[in-house]
C-alpha cells in the first residue's frame, strides 16, 4: 500500500463575505438625514410664521418650565396664549377656538367687505342723484335762470345743495323769513327729486355777518336762520319730500361763512341741503358726531368761536 492511501484528507471551505456597498445600511442612515431636515425646515416655517411675543413666551417658557404651573393658568387649549396650562380645571374650554369663532371671523370679514360695497353703492347713488339734479336745473327754463344760485357738491357728509342769495335776486325777504315765489319753486323740484333716494337730509340756514335790527332785544340772526331752514322744510315738504326723511333742521347765522373774505358779501346767505350718507347719518341718530354743522371741516373749526349777526 503507498504512503498516499494513509493521509488525511483535509477539506478547505472558502468564507464567502457580502460586499457591504450592496447591503441597507446606508437606506436606514439616509432616512434619518431625510427626517432630520423635515423637522429642521418645520420649526423654521414655524418660527417664520410665529409672532415676536410669542416667541418670547417660548422662550421664557424653556427658560423657566415650571412658571405656568407655579402661577397658575387657563385651560391647555387656551387659544389667547400659545403657552397655557397649569390651571386648576383643565377642561376648562373658556378661550379654546371652536368652529364657532372660526364662523365668527368669517362674519366679521364678509360684513366689512358688505360695508365696502355699500359705500361704494351709496356714493355711486348719491353721484347720480347729483347729475339727475343738474339734469332738472339744465332742462328746466325756470331752474336754469338761478344755475349760479345753486351749487352742488359731494362732502364728508353726503350731497350738499346750496341756495345761495344774489346782490340782486335773495331768496327770503329782507331781514324775514319769507320765501320769494321763485325760491319757493326750486325748493319743491328739489325735494321732489330727493323723495327717490333712501337717504335722510340735514338743512341749516345761514347769514352773512351784518347786525340784525333790533337784535338785541333777543331776536337775532340764530333766529332768522332757524326760521328760513325750518321755512325751506316745508317748502320741500309741498314739493313731495317725505317729512320723516328730515333728520335735522339747524339755523347757524355767519358761523360758517362761505365767502370768508367778505363776511358781507350776499352769497353767505344760504340754505344748506345736505343728503346724508349712512355714516353722518348713525352719527347724528346717536350724538356722537360734531355738533349740528354743515359743511367742510375748515369752514366748521373756522365758526365754532364766532357768533353770528347777519341780512
Amino acid at each position: 500500500m503507498s504512503d498516499d492511501s494513509t493521509r488525511p484528507i483535509v477539506i478547505k471551505r472558502k468564507k464567502v463575505v457580502a460586499d457591504g456597498a450592496h447591503g441597507g445600511a446606508w437606506k436606514l442612515a439616509y432616512a434619518d438625514f431625510v427626517t432630520a431636515m423635515m423637522a429642521f425646515f418645520l420649526l423654521m416655517w414655524l418660527l417664520g410664521s410665529t409672532a415676536r411675543g410669542d416667541l418670547q413666551g417660548i422662550a421664557e417658557y424653556f427658560q423657566n418650565p415650571l412658571k405656568i404651573a407655579q402661577t397658575g393658568g387657563d385651560s391647555a387649549g387656551d387659544a389667547t396664549s400659545i403657552l397655557k396650562g397649569g390651571g386648576k380645571d383643565l377642561t376648562r374650554q373658556a378661550g379654546q377656538v371652536k368652529q364657532g369663532d372660526v364662523d365668527v371671523k368669517k362674519s366679521t370679514s364678509f360684513s366689512k367687505e358688505a360695508k365696502l360695497e355699500f359705500q361704494r353703492q351709496e356714493a355711486a347713488r348719491l353721484e347720480a342723484l347729483k347729475a339727475e339734479i343738474e339734469r332738472l336745473i339744465e332742462q328746466s327754463p325756470q331752474l336754469a335762470q338761478f344755475k349760479k344760485q345753486l351749487l352742488l357738491d359731494i362732502t364728508s357728509e353726503g350731497l350738499r345743495i346750496q341756495i345761495v342769495d344774489e346782490h340782486n335776486r335773495p331768496m327770503f325777504d329782507s331781514g324775514g323769513a319769507e320765501l320769494k315765489p321763485y325760491t319757493r319753486d326750486i325748493l319743491r323740484l328739489i325735494g321732489k327729486a330727493l323723495n327717490g333716494v333712501p337717504n335722510r337730509i340735514s338743512l341749516a340756514g345761514h347769514t352773512d355777518a351784518a347786525p340784525y335790527a333790533g337784535g338785541q332785544t333777543g331776536f337775532s340772526n340764530w333766529e332768522l336762520s332757524a326760521n328760513r331752514a325750518n321755512a325751506s322744510r316745508r317748502e320741500l315738504v309741498a314739493g313731495g319730500l317725505a317729512d320723516d326723511k328730515v333728520l335735522r333742521v339747524v339755523g347757524l347765522a355767519s358761523t360758517v361763512l362761505f365767502d370768508k373774505n367778505d363776511p358781507l358779501n350776499p352769497i353767505n346767505r344760504r340754505i344748506s341741503i345736505v343728503v346724508l350718507n349712512q355714516r353722518t347719518e348713525q352719527a347724528l341718530l346717536q350724538e356722537s358726531g360734531p355738533e349740528a354743522r354743515i359743511g367742510d371741516v375748515d369752514e366748521i373749526d373756522a365758526g365754532l368761536g364766532s357768533q353770528g349777526t347777519g341780512k
